[in-house]
């Protein structure tokens, strides 16, 4: 049985030389909506956010984890406009914005290596 495994977009990293992510800034809030107010901080608000900071490391940690369990494994991508290819997984760059992959098999063809890019993927499945 094949599951099949949602992607998950999170913001990209702070820049080397940066703080950190500024939580008003105009790219946080729309790539990262939270669920929380990040100008007001209560005895309450900071309950909340330690929830939600550990259940989105919950889910961080579970995608990575399908990221190691999938190389070297045949993979099935779920592709915008209905589009299934079907290739041997090889790994990730470090902000997850392209998979390398092996013969990839397309509707018009093989491609002996390629790189697919993650915003184009919807999801994605593959045998345990």
């Amino acid at each position: 049985m094949r599951p099949h495994v949602s992607v998950l977009r999170l913001p990209r990293g702070p820049d080397p030389n940066g703080r950190g992510f500024d939580p008003n800034s105009p790219r946080f809030i729309a790539l990262c909506p939270t669920t929380i107010s990040a100008s007001t901080e209560t005895g309450t608000d900071s309950v909340q956010m330690r929830e939600e900071q550990r259940a989105r490391s919950v889910l961080r940690e579970s995608f990575l984890r399908t990221l190691i369990a999938m190389t070297n494994k045949q993979v099935q991508f779920h592709m915008y406009e209905r589009v299934k290819v079907e290739a041997k997984f090889g790994a990730s760059d470090i902000d997850v914005l392209n998979f390398q992959v092996s013969e990839l098999h397309t509707p018009i063809g093989v491609q002996k290596e390629a790189l697919l890019r993650c915003q184009d993927v919807i999801s994605y499945s593959f045998d345990l």
